[in-house]
């Protein structure tokens, strides 16, 4: 059981890496099929494999209701980062294990591989304010560059969607609606991860907003 329960209306953060610290990310098409895995996986009816979801797809012609709400993530080589709204009781732990099971067949089936891929259980942290939740925002979107001034090469996050405003796979009202405008959020992003990366120089112990992968 965790420590912390699901409830519907809050958001978490969800974290989890490479089993050994191991990629999971190895190249573009990986990090595409995670992306499709993290829409076609949430949805409250089983869609059984993204295979033949593309078949139902095709018959039924409409989309399904969904287990959760993302309002931002970050894919790096070896680790990811959510923001996570349960819309559904037991949403995140069924879309997790939906996505942890469909992505580890993928990649294991590429890379002619067996066993886990993920190191256990995904780890959560409730967002208890809206202001953890607007600095969990900017950690989240630009986490690649927490552990790299130029980011990571092989990432991908919702980072391009917020400043573009364009796409509507993330929830972003929630935070962009507490800003005047795309560069005041902006602004603030960039601002809270030059404290982030300076406060990983300078304590060991960070905050718990800033664990580490």
């Amino acid at each position: 059981m965790r420590k912390t329960p699901f409830v519907q209306g809050n958001f978490y953060h969800i974290y989890n890496r490479g089993v050994d610290k191991r990629n999971v990310f190895i190249d573009y098409y990986d990090l595409n099929r995670f992306l499709q895995c993290m829409s076609e996986f949430n949805c409250v009816e089983p869609i059984g494999s993204i295979y033949e979801n593309s078949f139902k797809k095709d018959f039924l012609g409409h989309t399904m209701s969904k287990l959760v709400n993302f309002v931002a993530y970050c894919l790096n080589p070896n680790h990811y980062h959510f923001i996570l709204e349960p819309l559904v009781d037991n949403g995140i732990e069924k879309f997790m294990q939906r996505l942890g099971n469909g992505y580890t067949k993928y990649f294991n089936n590429k890379n002619n591989r067996s066993g886990v891929l993920f190191q256990g259980k995904f780890k959560s942290i409730h967002i208890s304010s809206n202001e953890y939740l607007l600095r969990v925002s900017a950690y989240v979107n630009l986490n690649n560059k927490v552990h790299s001034s130029l980011g990571y090469p092989m990432s991908k996050s919702s980072w391009d969607e917020y400043v573009s405003g364009l796409g509507s796979f993330c929830k972003k009202d929630i935070v962009i609606e507490q800003f005047n405008n795309i560069g005041e959020y902006k602004n603030f992003c960039e601002s809270t991860i030059i404290d982030v990366v300076e406060s990983r120089r300078s304590d060991k112990e960070v905050d718990k907003l800033f664990l580490e992968n």
